[in-house]
């Protein structure tokens, strides 16, 4: 059975309710983006480990509970005494757009390139058919951290496992755009699948077109989400664009659209479904995701699996 790592960090989710005022009530869940892309990978069928570190408290205990509820792995989870995890709040706009606010500097996940069980774990990648992980996982990590979680990268695809990047970009968590833009070019240079937006990228690179943008990024496969609902897709043997289908719902919240398209788009992927398939199953995932508040939708949200289809996508405009 294929199987997919994922890497990053999951923290405490406070939702705020509807309305905003002050003294309005919270709803507490948890969230991450890699957390968020191995939930739903784990629903469409894909057996995959989610490989963090967390403390030794109640709220740690509930995590590790929850994914394992969802069919997540959780033997790479270190567990830290005496450490917490990090903790996010979401507000949200009348029109569904999202605003986080962060505690994180001394949670539990900063800490995985530096513990006892760090080099098991690295070592441990070679045996994955994918390891995914995205940019803020790289961004919470120190220097040499994210080298030797680069380097054991390198020596797992040596061994077959591809790597998946996400440009998941949040300017606050570097230090500043020029270590994020080394940072990526990295990546951009290990992975064999790169899952990127012009919302990600336009900050990094600003005034680049869409082309540009593309041709900045050397992996052989790229999806680039798009403002509209649309992604260009290049891979081996071309290029072309695939249009989401028009939503038949109100957004509610755009929390995880891109981390939910990824699961999809990997798990279709590793189906053996073709580039522009693959993107329609991440498109659809997305669309049923923002009609929901917050970053995990109910399993009876999500959507039915469809069959792929003969290709209807353009070529991309370069």
């Amino acid at each position: 059975m294929t199987r997919v790592a994922c890497i990053g960090e999951c923290m405490i989710e406070l939702r705020q309710a509807p309305g905003g005022q002050a003294g309005a009530l919270y709803s507490r869940f948890y969230g991450g983006d890699t957390l968020n892309t191995a939930v739903y990978l784990s629903r469409l069928g894909v057996d995959v480990d989610y490989i963090t570190a967390l403390g030794d408290d109640a709220l740690s205990d509930e995590m590790i509970a929850g994914w394992a509820a969802e069919g997540i792995g959780t033997k790479r989870v270190a567990r830290l005494p005496g450490k917490l995890p990090g903790l996010y709040l979401i507000q949200t706009d009348d029109k569904g757009e999202r605003r986080f606010f962060h505690w994180r500097e001394s949670a539990a996940a900063r800490s995985l390139m530096d513990l006892p069980e760090t080099d098991d774990m690295l070592n441990s990648l070679a045996s994955y058919d994918i390891v995914y992980l995205s940019a803020i996982t790289l961004s919470i990590l120190q220097e040499g951290g994210r080298e030797k979680l680069m380097t054991a990268l390198k020596r797992a695809r040596l061994l077959g496992t591809r790597f998946a990047f996400d440009t998941n970009f949040r300017a606050r968590g570097w230090p500043d755009l020029d270590v994020a833009r080394k940072v990526f070019s990295s990546a951009f240079e290990g992975a064999d699948i790169v899952l990127a937006s012009t919302e990600d990228l336009a900050p990094l690179y600003p005034g680049e077109s869409n082309a540009a943008l593309l041709a900045g990024i050397s992996s052989p496969e790229v999806v680039l989400k798009l403002a509209e609902p649309s992604c260009i897709l290049r891979y081996a043997g071309g290029s072309s664009e695939v249009r989401a289908e028009p939503l038949t719902k109100p957004v509610v919240d755009t929390t995880a659209a891109g981390d939910s398209f990824a699961a999809a788009y990997l798990a279709a992927r590793l189906g053996g479904a073709e580039p522009e398939d693959a993107a329609r199953a991440g498109h659809r995932l997305a669309g049923a995701v923002v009609g929901y508040p917050g970053a995990i939708i109910p399993r009876y949200a999500m959507p039915p699996k469809k069959a792929p289809r003969p290709s209807t996508s353009r070529k991309a405009s370069q």
